[in-house]
């Protein structure tokens, strides 16, 4: 059978290279995307069914449920985030800054994941939330965006909990650090490409299904230290 997932978080970088890879594989397709306008790209690919979603949005999670009502998910791939304040140090930001950063990246994604967790596959699905290296705590510190990193972490550490609650499942959860790919948050520098990154991620998502646990690994399925 035909197995489905949901990118959360299309419209550009890594999560349309992700939409792409998956389309690309025989995979069905949910994108969301936060502006309707955005969604040109996503269209050009197969198999693919736009969505708009502001996830950091509650009532906007909730009407996404409501439209998805029914559907069976094997795997939902929370990719939306923000890179927060990258030009200033931990002791100049304001608390508004540092509050968004946190609850993009750590907050919103553990709460869109418990509210979707009934349509995903809880014998062989897979949850899967994009970390980073960034966010581990022996060896992120001195690799630079730092606050970004924390938030990571913070991630990183809200999820172990999400699993703790979960209780027995055959549910798999994946932190996933992508690589450093090129990106409008990568930059040119970066050695990776989005295809190269999601190809491996998508890869190792799919050997996940059905393994469960929870697992902190990079695009080639390397493990990560916490």
């Amino acid at each position: 059978m035909q197995k489905t997932v949901l990118v959360v978080g299309a419209s550009r970088g890594l999560g349309l290279g992700l939409a792409k890879q998956f389309s690309n594989e025989g995979w069905q397709v949910i994108a969301t995307i936060r502006n309707p306008q955005q969604s040109d790209a996503l269209k050009q690919i197969p198999q693919v069914r736009v969505e708009t979603l502001d996830m950091t949005d509650a009532q906007s999670i909730e009407a996404l449920g409501k439209r998805l009502a029914g559907m069976r998910l094997d795997v939902l791939f929370v990719n939306a985030g923000v890179a927060g304040p990258q030009n200033k140090p931990a002791t100049e930001v304001n608390e508004t800054e540092v509050g968004q950063l946190f609850f993009t990246n750590a907050v919103a994604p553990l709460r869109l994941a418990k509210q979707l967790l009934p349509m995903v596959n809880a014998e062989r699905g897979a949850i899967v939330f994009m970390s980073s290296i960034l966010g581990s705590v022996e060896t992120g510190p001195g690799m630079g965006m730092s606050l970004y990193g924390a938030s990571k972490a913070a991630l990183n550490h809200m999820t172990r909990t999400f699993v703790s609650e979960l209780g027995e499942t055959g549910l798999t959860i994946l932190s996933m650090h992508p690589g450093w790919v090129k990106t409008d948050m990568g930059g040119d520098e970066a050695p990776l490409d989005v295809e190269t990154s999601t190809r491996g991620m998508v890869g190792q998502v799919t050997k996940a299904l059905g393994r469960g646990g929870h697992h902190y690994l990079d695009y080639k399925g390397d493990h990560l230290p916490w």
